[in-house]
């Protein structure tokens, strides 16, 4: 079992990155059957950044040194950087030339994300045909599952479709028609209760320390219609309690659902549990990342990004006689 996924390097990884993307990741890297290709989407993350002069190179090497410090294993999984396998660029070339319009100006993703970009540029050929290029990135890997969160599934669909197209248009079957693997949690919302987002600032970051976490904890959203701690709380609707049935043990749960609902704790002990479980889980995390350089990352990615050249480039001689008869 092939799996291939990846993340654009546009700054650093939060609790809901971890738990919507990195989770899975280290599940199927602990899978005996599967082989896992990660690599660093810095193509795709130009897509809407191209005119932010995002130090590219500098972020790349951050987000591996995050995947290192999660657990991602280069011992178990290729780890490599997009921009460094040339053959993602000319499939995606090719498959540009056979992918109608229409298929990607249908796209609910495209549409959505107009819309929230908002005073961005990104009425662009990049933008609109990025799903082009994802279905390059996985199909270069003859990938059978792609880990994607929900709203990703249209562009799935879309790979699949080139897929089929390609098969019929130069009779061959040379390509895996993907399937997707959704993760259970996809986002976890931020302390003001929209979707944890580094635009927002309402992040907690997997590099924080200590007290930046608590000091963060403690501005997290509660139940809005408890007052008083002498109030009933409804644990149902308060941020924090989302954040615990992540976090905290069971004990812990059991015990600040109670309190909350019976009055018998407040909602800053509440908070301070939370900090607690939500500190024990960033610390390793933190303590790892900080005995990795820039040098060491590096190594790593480009070690990864060779493998993946050499098995990107059998399969493209493969897809250029297919498609020129060349030998």
């Amino acid at each position: 079992m092939r799996i291939v996924s990846g993340m654009r390097p546009t700054g650093k990884l939060h609790l809901g990155h971890y738990l919507g993307v990195i989770k899975k990741w280290l599940e199927l890297q602990a899978s005996n059957d599967s082989k896992s290709y990660f690599f660093v989407a810095d193509w795709h993350a130009l897509s809407t950044t191209y005119e932010d002069k995002l130090n590219l190179k500098n972020l790349s090497i951050e987000l591996v040194k995050d995947w290192l410090s999660c657990g991602i294993d280069p011992e178990k999984s290729v780890i490599f950087i997009q921009s460094h396998v040339k053959y993602h660029a000319e499939l995606y070339m090719l498959l540009n030339m056979i992918t109608p319009l229409g298929w990607l100006e249908r796209n609910p993703t495209y549409k959505e994300q107009i819309a929230n970009l908002d005073g961005k540029d990104i009425h662009t050929a990049g933008f609109l045909t990025y799903p082009v290029l994802q279905a390059a990135d996985v199909i270069l890997y003859d990938a059978d599952f792609v880990p994607i969160g929900e709203d990703q599934r249209p562009h799935l669909e879309i790979t699949r479709e080139v897929v089929r197209r390609f098969h019929h248009l130069y009779n061959s079957n040379i390509f895996k028609e993907p399937k997707e693997i959704l993760s259970p949690t996809s986002r976890l919302l931020g302390l003001d209760g929209r979707k944890m987002s580094k635009s927002y600032n309402n992040s907690i970051y997997l590099t924080e320390s200590s007290d930046a976490i608590f000091k963060k904890i403690k501005t997290a959203i509660t139940d809005t219609q408890r007052v008083k701690k002498t109030d009933a709380g409804n644990p149902k609707v308060c941020l924090v309690n989302t954040y615990h049935e992540e976090f905290s043990t069971k004990e812990t749960i059991d015990y600040i659902q109670d309190g909350c609902i019976n009055a018998k704790i407040g909602c800053m002990e509440c908070k301070k549990l939370c900090f607690e479980s939500i500190d024990k889980f960033i610390a390793p995390i933190r303590e790892k990342r900080a005995t990795i350089d820039d040098k060491i990352a590096l190594e790593i990615a480009l070690d990864g990004s060779s493998k993946a050249n050499e098995e990107a480039k059998i399969k493209m001689e493969y897809i250029n006689h297919t498609i020129f008869n060349i030998e």
